[in-house]
């Protein structure tokens, strides 16, 4: 149950602000003498992300955060609430001992962008000059400073799950534009970016990708169009954008190059060159339905797919809480190869 004071009247309404998919009425508070109340029983997630829409008496709408609740999650565009339901419990990679790690800087020059694509690397401490395995993620620091993404890594190599690795994190740029499946872009990725990588940071093996929302979606794109520059994807929540599944997202400014793609992809898989690759995504969230259908696209094209539907919505708290078992489990299958 949620409460929100409010003995002065101030509002003449509150309603929950969240990405679950519910009607008026059911994300409209009832007042009850000194307070607002909504009994919220929400399906498919353990923990939900929210603010407050507080409507006043001339009908000025303030979005703040719930004053009674202290869980708070922070996100892209700002903090929010969490409201925290039975089962939810934080991944214990969290609290446990990891490796000492340092930081590194890289800057590529991104011909055709208009704009370099910078890069931080993460790796361990003692890693010296020695060729290791390599992870890239894009929304890099997003992902390092909203979802710990390093500290899992130093988590994982001190349990020895994985091996020493390090993490290059890509800034994302013009994200909108670079992320929506720009050839540019993927170019940059393909012909820039890791080849400066693998020069600059000694590594072994094959590549993992990595990324989130367009984040994922411009991985795959990269692996599309140059098949041979990774060796497994994780993909959280990718905006693999249709027409019948996303009508909501027509207003975005590429949304029409992100259909061509998304169509081409899973129309045409005879040239593709199959690899390991994870998907997850909020079992309620809006890209869920885009995702189960990329899924089975890639399945059917012979990459070896696994689809893992969490109880979460589209945040970098819920990607978090899917690395493990998952990322673990797709980067020792791709690094034991």
């Amino acid at each position: 149950m949620l409460r929100v004071a409010d003995p002065e009247r101030r509002y003449t309404a509150v309603r929950l602000a969240s990405d679950l998919h519910l009607s008026e009425a059911a994300r409209s508070f009832a007042r009850r003498d000194r307070e607002w109340v909504l009994d919220l029983r929400p399906a498919d997630v353990q923990r939900l992300e929210y603010q407050l829409e507080l409507v006043g008496p001339g009908g000025s709408v303030e979005y703040a955060l719930d004053p009674g609740n202290p869980h708070r999650a922070p996100g892209a565009f700002g903090e929010k609430s969490v409201l925290l339901l039975p089962g939810y419990r934080e991944p214990a990679w969290l609290g446990a001992p990891r490796i000492e790690g340092r930081y590194r800087e890289l800057e590529v020059p991104g011909r055709g962008l208009g704009a370099s694509v910078a890069i931080r690397v993460w790796e361990p401490a003692d890693a010296e000059e020695r060729p290791l395995r390599l992870l890239i993620a894009h929304d890099g620091p997003e992902y390092d400073a909203l979802a710990s993404l390093t500290r899992f890594t130093a988590a994982k190599i001190a349990a020895e799950e994985l091996p020493p690795h390090r993490v290059a994190l890509l800034a994302p740029g013009d994200r909108d534009q670079w992320y929506s499946a720009s050839k540019r872009y993927g170019r940059v990725v393909a012909h820039d970016v890791i080849p400066a990588l693998r020069e600059a940071f000694p590594t072994v093996g094959a590549l993992a990708g990595m990324g989130a929302s367009l984040g994922a979606l411009a991985m795959l794109h990269v692996q599309r169009s140059f098949p041979r520059a990774f060796g497994g994807l994780f993909l959280q929540s990718g905006s693999f954008f249709l027409p019948r599944t996303d009508p909501q997202e027509r207003r975005f400014p590429r949304f029409a190059r992100i259909v061509r793609f998304v169509r081409a992809t899973q129309r045409d898989g005879a040239l593709a060159l199959a690899i390991p690759v994870t998907l997850t995504v909020g079992a309620a969230e809006e890209n869920a339905a885009n995702n189960r259908t990329m899924a089975h696209a890639l399945a059917a094209q012979g990459y070896e797919v696994e689809l893992e539907e969490v109880p979460d919505m589209h945040n970098y708290t819920g990607w978090r809480d899917a690395f493990d078992p998952h990322l673990t489990r797709l980067l020792q299958k791709v690094w034991t190869r």
